[in-house]
């Protein structure tokens, strides 16, 4: 999968949300480590929970969105990363 500007951006900015130190410094960086981690790009709420249930991933209840793997891009998609 291919990242464009916009997700690799989100991801260098808001990356200490799920790891405990950077991963990436660059925006080459970031799209190798999305890319070696199988990342997705998803274009809505829907999309998102589809993919925690497909995935096997249990929320009790909690609000997907709230969660440290996903990144709101902030144009209506999201980027989910397995830490």
């Amino acid at each position: 999968m291919e990242f464009d500007q916009k997700v690799l951006q989100c991801f260098l900015e808001n990356q200490l949300q799920l790891f405990p130190e950077p991963v990436a410094d660059t925006e080459e960086e970031a799209a190798f480590f999305l890319e070696d981690t199988l990342a997705v790009v998803l274009h809505s709420r829907q999309e998102v929970e589809d993919y925690f249930q497909e995935e096997g991933i249990d929320l009790e209840g909690a609000d997907v969105l709230e969660e440290a793997e996903v990144f709101d891009v902030g144009d209506g998609r999201y980027l989910v990363v397995e830490g």
